[in-house]
């Protein structure tokens, strides 16, 4: 027991957790648990399950911003390879922080995970060479059922770490690259999610 630190609510939004889990370290490498029932709901945290995702990713690829619109998921993310900057938008009408964001670095290194409730727009940047995302879900994908906000939306205001770039009225990425040099890549889908109609 006693294997996470939680610090709930980050930001100032309600339904968004920083979760730290102890790592334990010596000479030989490292062990952690990543996941345990007991410690999160002894930290007010009670959410099922249900699906375990990953993804690779390159430099400059950018993910999101989404969410499902009849079957909302939480997520739990986190990153085992690399370093992201991950974002959650609340799209929850009637909450009081209905419009902000909240970002954060997630990286192999840190080992932090992001819990992002039901009722949030998400998405990441990678800022490495490469990155491995883990999440787990609290529902299962339903096609069909998913939606966008665009990443670069003037009325949401999200600062992207290391991108440069001016916004010309749509998702399209191109012109924005990391401050190195490389292009940001999106999937066609991300390219054409519409502005912020909060």
């Amino acid at each position: 027991m006693g294997q996470i630190k939680v610090e709930k609510n980050v930001g100032g939004i309600e339904g968004l957790h920083i979760i730290e889990p102890a790592v334990h370290g010596d000479s030989r490498g490292y062990f952690m648990e990543t996941y345990n029932k007991r410690d999160m709901e002894a930290a007010g945290l009670d959410m099922n399950f249900v699906q375990d995702n990953q993804s690779q990713s390159r430099k400059g690829v950018l993910r999101g911003l989404h969410f499902q619109i009849a079957h909302p998921q939480g997520k739990l993310v986190r990153v085992i390879r690399g370093r992201v900057f991950d974002v959650a938008v609340d799209i929850r009408k009637g909450s009081k922080t209905y419009g902000k964001w909240f970002g954060m670095e997630l990286s192999e290194e840190n080992k932090k995970q992001f819990y992002i409730s039901e009722g949030f727009a998400h998405g990441f940047l990678v800022l490495s060479d490469v990155a491995e995302f883990c999440y787990k879900v609290t529902d299962f994908y339903h096609p069909g059922d998913e939606d966008g906000i665009a990443w670069n939306d003037p009325a949401l205001g999200i600062v992207w770490p290391e991108v440069v770039g001016l916004y010309r009225g749509s998702a399209d990425p191109m012109g924005y690259t990391l401050q190195d040099g490389t292009p940001l890549t999106m999937s066609e889908k991300d390219k054409g999610w519409g502005r912020w109609n909060g």
